[in-house]
């Protein structure tokens, strides 16, 4: 199977190009991309069958080689900007600990807001 890059590709649209390893141009529609595929990055390496089009070759049956890029990771806050915002949480802990401490647990709201914090904050460290 031949392979190259993705040269470009209009979501919009439903096609692009790819520029194969050989130096050819092969037209990429939206129906030779696999499931769950529906934007690939332009340089996104792919292997791909050829067949012959109405305006020239045309990509069959591409698979992906290079792994899709995470959004999660992408977004990922700096480790400085994570480091307040652990600073800020152990705050909110610590208020919380002296309510159990004392035998009491925090009010519905209050549990709630402190739930939804560490799950945010936990999945900002796990990405």
């Amino acid at each position: 199977m031949p392979t190259g890059k993705v040269k470009w590709y209009d979501a919009e649209r439903g096609f692009g190009f790819i520029a194969a390893d050989d130096g050819t141009e092969v037209f990429l529609h939206a129906t030779a991309l696999p499931a769950g595929v529906a934007n690939p990055r332009p340089g996104a390496r792919v292997d791909f069958g050829v067949a012959d089009g109405k305006r020239g070759p045309q990509a069959l049956a591409v698979t992906l080689l290079d792994p899709a890029p995470s959004v999660v990771k992408a977004k990922r806050k700096p480790p400085s900007e994570m480091a307040g915002i652990v600073e800020d949480l152990i705050r909110v802990l610590e208020r919380v600990d002296g309510a159990l401490q004392k035998g009491r647990y925090p009010e519905a709201a209050t549990s709630q807001r402190v739930a939804k914090l560490l799950r945010a904050v936990a999945d900002d460290l796990e990405a």
